[in-house]
């Protein structure tokens, strides 16, 4: 847990989430970022005398998606940083990579998203459907590069998620016909083919950039950290 520790303080601790983990289950034996930053927490020599330490979920990431996570260790510094993710001040910035070239070299995209508890997906809805929440991000193509020995071209797009709605970058991508590899949930068949082929078994989405005020002093923080997956690693050694 420790070589993913990004960030610590006595109030708040940022961690990079690897694809895969998810940020918390009640599923028994699951691998889960709470439980282990607890467990984490647990060993050290404040809380041998304390007991099990306060860890405050302020936000989430799906279990295929790699990235960073800020929580926190009192429940003062939660409501701190859980306002600011109410309040849309919480800068949350994405890698993507994506089937193909984007339909616009930089958008923003807005749409109405209702979740559909029965599949566990998000639809993009019309504005008076019921229960439908707006949904809103930018992206900007960072770079498009191809596969040789597939002849097929995959992009690499950077995301600001402007709004937290589930699933909402593969949905909305998806729905614009910019499908990530890697998604067999709103992949198409051609995107899901091509990760087949090239191994992409964790949706290509890391969320690599967290801008924060900090909870106590009010000080601007930035955190980054670079997705580590194999799909991303062609476009970062080429110099992002």
């Amino acid at each position: 847990m420790q070589k993913n520790i990004i960030y610590e303080d006595e109030h708040m601790i940022v961690v990079y989430k690897p694809a895969g983990i998810a940020t918390q289950t009640a599923r028994v034996g699951q691998q889960d970022m709470v439980s282990e930053l607890k467990n984490y927490l647990a060993g050290k020599p404040e809380h041998q005398v304390k007991g099990e330490p306060y860890l405050g979920v302020v936000h989430r990431l799906d279990q295929p998606v790699s990235g960073i996570l800020v929580f926190a260790k009192n429940q003062k510094a939660a409501a701190g940083l859980s306002a600011q993710v109410s309040n849309k001040r919480m800068g949350k910035y994405y890698y993507a990579v994506i089937y193909g070239i984007p339909v616009k070299e930089a958008d923003r995209l807005e749409d109405y998203l209702y979740k559909d508890g029965g599949t566990n997906r998000s639809l993009v809805v019309g504005e008076d459907f019921p229960q439908a929440k707006k949904a809103v991000l930018t992206y900007k193509n960072v770079r498009t590069m191809m596969i040789l020995e597939k002849e097929q071209e995959v992009s690499l797009l950077e995301i600001q998620l402007l709004t937290g709605r589930h699933h909402q970058i593969r949905a909305q991508l998806s729905h614009r016909g910019m499908p990530l590899l890697g998604d067999s949930k709103y992949g198409s068949e051609k995107s899901k083919l091509l990760s087949r082929e090239i191994g992409c078994r964790d949706v290509a989405l890391g969320a690599y950039k967290l801008i924060l005020q900090h909870p106590v002093t009010k000080k601007e923080m930035v955190f980054e950290r670079k997705p580590e997956e194999k799909i991303f690693l062609p476009f970062f050694a080429r110099g992002i």
